[in-house]
């Protein structure tokens, strides 16, 4: 006879621990009801959310995390459960999940693998636990490890020896570009090893900077991997045959996982997922972003009418006397095809004030602090509408600007949400023409992709002017800040040495710049925030191969 299997790929709240409960009791209603499914599994730490970070630290938090958890043990019957969250037990913290039948606990789990590296933090507030837990269902010995556990051969040996004959596998794996492909190798790599089919239920949506982009997975060695919709929340259901130990889906299921030619759509929407997380969950409706007749303002702007719908999204041009007639003719054909509210705000009057002002008081602006003075004016009048409309305003520089330093600190980088962060320039391009093409239309004029990118704060100004070819600038970013390549191994590459030390000087010196940054969404192996945590006060410079 087979067992049924449910995996609820939920989108949760960090600390709405009543609203993630209810969420949960739905869940298992579904399951049970309309799936008919024997045992339901949620993502890792379901109950409050992942992660947690120092909410966890606060008795109040775990107090009602302990309540809510009696709460689901006494509501769950007719169907098994596997809910995850924190659990303090004799002043030792763990990140756990909880086996439910009919209104009684069956076993407690605590998680083995505490992951300490890039987003994670694990050893900062929980303590690794130590045995495995199996449990009987319908005549099959189910065994369960949570995340990082997967990662390593250990804790899913234990299971194994403990006599589990399938594993269920709560999740928190957040995006990142590739990732899915590593999860696939890594969980091939398990079954291999010990026999074991998979069943591995993963989180999705935003929190802050990670997201989490579902597709969870039925796994084993005698079927076709079976895989749960990416960046959509679902609740999806596979049979699974003790005798034959394979998988036969039964709900909400694509058959294989063929790669695409590019992963453009896969971006793309989990930048628009974790965009719109942090909106819905920090009670903003509507925003606002400056529209420059940039590639980097039209790919918000898309973005942000994709998220959020034409009627809640306003743009602003804010022309100075060095921009160009083209550039505010692209901001307006842009605005009318998406339909949004276009407002021209010229900043002359306020950039020449605010000189006089500083002439009035014996100082100059001239050169680059003259720059900067107009991307400020800018930044004081978006904020200022984003206070009176209560509107977002939308940070729309690019990782590659970041890296560099070429953004303008209280200017250009005002904002409470940076969709572009972890977004490469040449990436933008590519997401921009791919917009286009399913759009069937200019959803990013054709002009503002081909033209070539400038601030526009001086005469004739490029970006080439202070930056190498963004092809290049992005291939030595990606290395150096991404992979952790030394210099001198960059080179040995063929890049030009002069050129991949002024830009490792860039990526060094500006870190106080993104230390005040906006958060933004994560969807490479190192972005900034997060992943990458240097020192702004630093006398390191690299030199050599070694270093």
């Amino acid at each position: 006879m087979p067992l049924t299997v449910a995996l609820a790929q939920l989108n949760v709240t960090v600390g709405d621990i009543s609203g993630n409960c209810a969420r949960i009791l739905e869940a298992v209603a579904y399951a049970r009801d309309q799936l008919k499914a024997d045992i339901v599994l949620t993502p890792e730490l379901a109950l409050t959310g992942y992660p947690p970070e120092d909410l966890v630290l606060r008795p109040g938090f775990m107090q009602r995390t302990h309540e809510r958890v009696a709460e689901i043990i006494a509501a769950v019957q007719g169907i098994d459960l596997l809910v995850g969250h924190p659990w303090l037990e004799q002043e030792s913290l763990y990140n756990s999940v909880s086996w439910v039948r009919d209104g009684n606990l069956l076993g407690r789990y605590h998680k083995q693998c505490l992951p300490n590296y890039a987003i994670f933090d694990e050893k900062r507030y929980f303590q690794p636990g130590h045995s495995p837990l199996v449990v009987e269902l319908k005549g099959c010995q189910v065994g369960v490890v949570i995340c990082e556990d997967c990662w390593e051969k250990e804790p899913i040996s234990q299971a194994k020896q403990a006599g589990a004959q399938v594993l269920l596998i709560p999740n928190a794996s957040p995006y990142r570009r590739g990732k899915h492909e590593r999860r696939l190798y890594t969980l091939d790599e398990r079954i291999q090893e010990t026999g074991l089919p998979i069943a591995y239920c993963n989180l999705i949506g935003g929190q802050d900077e990670l997201l989490f982009d579902g597709r969870s997975l039925f796994l084993s060695a005698e079927s076709e991997p079976l895989s749960a919709l990416h960046c959509q929340e679902a609740i999806v259901a596979a049979d699974f045959e003790p005798d034959s130990g394979g998988w036969s889906a039964v709900s909400g299921l694509d058959q294989g996982l063929t790669a695409g030619q590019n992963d453009y759509p896969e971006v793309y929407s989990a930048i628009c997922l974790g965009v719109g997380d942090y909106f819905a969950k920090n009670g903003f409706s509507k925003a606002v972003l400056g529209l420059s007749g940039g590639i980097d303002s039209a790919l918000c702007h898309a973005i942000m009418v994709d998220v959020l719908g034409a009627e809640n999204v306003t743009v602003v041009a804010l022309p100075s006397r060095y921009t160009s007639d083209l550039s505010n003719d692209l901001a307006q054909q842009q605005a009318d095809t998406l339909g949004t509210k276009l407002l021209q705000i010229p900043i002359e009057s306020l950039h020449q004030s605010a000189l006089q002002t500083l002439l009035d008081s014996d100082q100059q602006a001239t050169g680059l602090t003259d720059q900067n003075l107009q991307a400020r004016c800018r930044g004081l009048l978006l904020m200022a509408i984003s206070n009176q409309t209560g509107a977002l305003l939308i940070a729309t520089g690019n990782k590659s600007e970041l890296a560099a330093g070429y953004c303008t600190i209280y200017g250009d980088m005002c904002g409470g949400f940076a969709p572009l962060k972890d977004v490469s320039k040449t990436l933008v391009y590519a997401l921009a023409r791919w917009r286009n093409q399913q759009a069937g239309d200019q959803w990013i004029p054709e002009a503002v992709i081909e033209r070539p990118p400038s601030a526009e704060l001086a005469p004739n100004q490029k970006d080439q002017d202070s930056l190498p070819p963004y092809a290049r600038l992005d291939a030595i970013m990606e290395r150096f800040v991404e992979q952790d390549v030394p210099i001198g191994d960059i080179v040995a590459e063929g890049f030009d040495e002069t050129e991949v030390r002024k830009i490792a000087g860039m990526v060094l010196r500006n870190e106080y710049k993104r230390r005040q940054g906006a958060p933004g969404v994560r969807i490479t192996n190192r972005a900034f925030g997060r992943d990458r945590r240097y020192p702004i006060t630093s006398r390191w410079l690299e030199s050599g191969s070694g270093s």
